[in-house]
């Protein structure tokens, strides 16, 4: 990558743009004045890293943060910050260096503890489910949840949960299936833990009191509510393996406590399995079926490997709807301490869906702080059927704006074009949001000194790298000739007495002796002026 050449390359000094206020100039070049905290800034930097005194010289540090700003300052002139590739470099460069900064830490913090506690606590919880299309309007969405609030006060008022369920529920789990003979769960869903639903209705379950009712809730899939059965300590994970005869009648029932029998007068688990399991999937392993935890595995089967206590102890054969089985358990693993999976929960938080409800914490404190103005007159193009086919000359007017910043029509017409999945004004929130985080990154520098100064320096650095490639490395490649008069000038000081034989250490000379006669040129053209009372004390102060 380029910024490994530039660590090799330069320094890696960077221009403070937030100098301390009562901090003195330190060197003048042209009319850019540099102060010591500047300095300071870049000096200090690599100070640690340093072990050698001569490289650690104070004066000998100041030369080189001139050559350097001297080489940024001409690649400015050369407009090199104008190339499309450097643009599209710095581009993705700020996308990932702002990334920190729209995460709401406080708020990401509680959610990793919140979900620890989901690890270490599973729920037992029944729902009713009212769909919702993706793209339903706002009467459609009303429709559904008046529908599941008249469900809520039904139960409120002394129905069955379950009956109810059985009946209005549009989750068709819940009632039963007579083509394939399938009895409806009624609405229960067993016991889960965190990640295992989607995340509105994790927060729902574990927010709602044992045996209480929650509020309507939505979802992608549309209005919920659910009823809270238990919550209890979770039992971690395990390892287990499983013998499975498919077949569900009386043969296969025979044919399961045959094997049991054989277990029984201790022979091998994994023989049998390889022997007689008909699961395909796992036989050839002796029946392991790796790590999982509650809510992977049908009921029966996760009931009879989780009563096991005692590891290698193995179940009696039980039926569940893929045929008869008998379970063993190999290894318990229970949930591991915080500090443990504080690093690895925070990883997978960032990773999941939940990472939007940071960025949303940080949206709505933008909200409350940025002056925000929306142009009612201008939004009423959101209720025509053909909004993306509005000539552009037509969308022209202010749609709202973030402080200063005018957001047109246009504007967001551009935004939804290749967007359709989504109702538009559903479109247009998402569209505010983004520019108002769009507008918050674009003012990073001046809000956050830390990522301004980071920025310019890969800026400065980036430039710097496309400048040397074009004044030094391509020249000296190039430059054969000149390449052949520096070696027969300075023949004495290699072994051979051939160009060839020396090529790569008469190069690399080559280089350094264009870049020296580069900087003394650009040094010849520039007015420095070095503060020298400030120059000593930093000296004596670093001394």
């Amino acid at each position: 990558m380029k910024i490994k050449i530039l660590s090799i390359c330069v320094l890696l000094i960077s221009m403070s743009i937030f100098s301390q206020k009562k901090s003195k100039t330190l060197v003048t070049i042209n009319e850019e004045n540099i102060t010591v905290a500047d300095f300071k800034r870049v000096y200090e930097k690599n100070l640690d890293a340093i072990d050698n005194k001569e490289a650690k010289d104070v004066t000998n540090n100041l030369e080189l943060f001139i050559n350097y700003k001297l080489k940024v300052k001409e690649a400015y002139q050369l407009k090199l910050d104008t190339l499309p590739s450097y643009k599209k470099e710095i581009e993705t460069y700020k996308n990932q260096l702002a990334a920190p900064y729209l995460q709401d830490t406080t708020f990401l913090d509680k959610m990793v503890k919140d979900v620890y506690f989901r690890v270490k606590n599973k729920v037992k919880a029944k729902h009713i489910l009212i769909r919702t299309a993706k793209d339903a309007r706002p009467k459609d969405t009303i429709k559904a949840y008046n529908k599941i609030l008249k469900i809520r006060n039904r139960i409120l008022a002394g129905e069955d949960f379950e009956k109810v369920a059985q009946e209005t529920s549009e989750d068709n789990s819940a009632r039963d299936d007579a083509k394939s003979g399938r009895k409806g769960n009624k609405g229960n869903l067993g016991y889960f833990d965190a990640f295992k639903m989607v995340t509105p209705f994790e927060d729902a379950a574990y927010n709602t009191k044992v045996g209480q009712v929650s509020k309507p809730f939505r979802t992608q899939f549309g209005y919920h509510i659910l009823k809270v059965d238990d919550l209890k300590p979770s039992e971690g994970e395990i390892e287990a393996a499983h013998i499975l005869i498919l077949d569900t009648t009386d043969v296969g029932k025979k044919k399961i406590f045959e094997v049991y029998e054989k277990l029984i007068v201790n022979n091998s688990f994994e023989e049998l399995a390889k022997q007689y399991s008909e699961d395909n999937g796992s036989k050839n392993r002796g029946g392991k079926l790796g790590k999982f935890g509650t809510g992977r595995m049908v009921k029966p089967f996760e009931d009879a490997a989780f009563s096991l206590q005692k590891e290698g102890a193995f179940s009696k054969p039980f039926k569940t709807r893929f045929g008869w089985h008998i379970v063993k358990l190999i290894k318990k693993h229970p949930v591991k301490p915080f500090k443990e999976l504080e690093k690895e929960l925070r990883n997978k938080i960032k990773n999941s869906a939940r990472m939007q409800m940071s960025e949303t914490a940080v949206i709505n404190k933008l909200k409350a702080t940025y002056n925000i103005l929306e142009n009612e007159a201008a939004k009423k193009i959101l209720d025509r059927k053909n909004i993306r086919a509005i000539p552009k000359d037509s969308l022209q007017i202010m749609m709202f704006s973030i402080n200063d910043k005018k957001i047109k029509q246009e504007d967001f017409i551009d935004y939804i074009k290749n967007r359709r999945n989504q109702p538009i004004f559903t479109l247009f929130e998402m569209f505010k949001n983004q520019e108002i985080l769009t507008y918050y990154k674009e003012n990073l520098v001046n809000t956050e000194p830390e990522y301004a100064y980071i920025l310019k320096e890969y800026e400065d650095g980036l430039l710097l790298f496309e400048l040397m490639q074009d004044k030094i490395w391509n020249k000296s490649t190039k430059d054969t000739l000149g390449l052949q008069n520096y070696f027969e000038k300075h023949k004495a000081n290699y072994s051979s007495r051939k160009l060839e034989d020396n090529k790569g250490e008469v190069m690399n000379d080559y280089q350094n002796y264009l870049e020296k006669k580069w900087i003394a040129d650009l040094r010849k053209k520039s007015n420095i002026k070095i503060r020298k009372r400030q120059l000593k004390k930093l000296i004596k102060y670093y001394n």
